[in-house]
């Protein structure tokens, strides 16, 4: 669907539940989803585990998606012709208004992948009915998963959206997978807002960084939301901080990981 009819739709609902009460009444706030896009990262983390085990994985790091649907629809088409790709991350914004016909148009998109694709939540998904939306579509907020000799870590780190109230991202629960990871696998978080942006809570910064660097088997950590590329070891503590582009500036990241180790390519469409 292109991008201008997407568009007219958003603003034709939004009319439609003011307006035309006298007729029907449309709340484009409410949830209505098919059997088949409700508890997506678990349906899709199933698939990933399911997948034959090598001594790499190679994923994707994609994200900020929300009204980048071309570009989003080029995405998938750059991604399926990449080579021995797992699966994909998605590092939020989903949506941009929060809005649950948002969320289906955009994986209605990421069906086309040949890869699985799981998501962190970003902090356009949290604007309105988002929490909802994304909690019954995705699932929860924080949670974490392993693959092979990885264990990935998604949390919900955009503090702005709770009006900096020190509790989010939940470090303890952090802390908690972290410690739980006694196997010793590659410990990789993944979030929307990176530490050092300002709309992350700037009493948190210090001791959320603190936690990666004290876990010997963090060795670089995943974001989206600054809309371009930054990488780099932030805080001097070996600790190497990723963010990727979004889809609307034609670019995503290539991950490989090994025991111990790891590679990321940039790649334009």
């Amino acid at each position: 669907m292109p991008r201008s009819l997407r568009y007219f739709i958003l603003l034709l609902v939004a009319g439609i539940s003011v307006s035309c009460e006298g007729i029907f009444q449309y709340n484009p706030n409410q949830i209505i989803l098919n059997d088949d896009e409700k508890n997506l990262n678990r349906k899709n983390i199933e698939r990933i585990q399911k997948l034959p085990l090598t001594d790499t994985v190679r994923f994707i790091l994609m994200g900020d998606t929300q009204r980048f649907y071309d570009e989003a629809s080029d995405f998938v088409k750059s991604a399926n012709n990449q080579r021995n790709i797992a699966f994909v991350l998605h590092a939020g914004d989903i949506s941009d208004f929060g809005l649950t016909q948002e969320f289906r148009w955009v994986n209605e998109i990421m069906q086309k992948l040949k890869y699985p694709y799981v998501t962190v939540i970003g902090n356009h998904d949290l604007v309105a009915n988002g929490p909802a939306a994304f909690g019954r579509m995705y699932g929860d907020l924080d949670y974490s998963f392993e693959y092979g000799d990885n264990k990935f870590i998604f949390i919900d780190t955009n503090s702005r959206e709770y009006a900096f109230n020190g509790a989010v991202p939940d470090l303890e629960w952090l802390q908690s997978e972290l410690a739980s990871n006694t196997s010793g696998k590659n410990a990789i978080v993944v979030a929307h807002v990176p530490p050092f942006n300002g709309d992350f809570d700037k009493n948190l910064e210090s001791r959320y960084a603190g936690i990666l660097a004290a876990d010997p088997n963090v060795k670089f950590t995943l974001y989206g939301h600054e809309h371009g590329y930054r990488d780099g070891f932030i805080y001097n503590d070996g600790v190497d901080y990723y963010v990727t582009t979004t889809v609307g500036e034609r670019g995503y990241m290539i991950v490989t990981t090994w025991k111990g180790g790891y590679k990321v390519e940039r790649v334009a469409y």
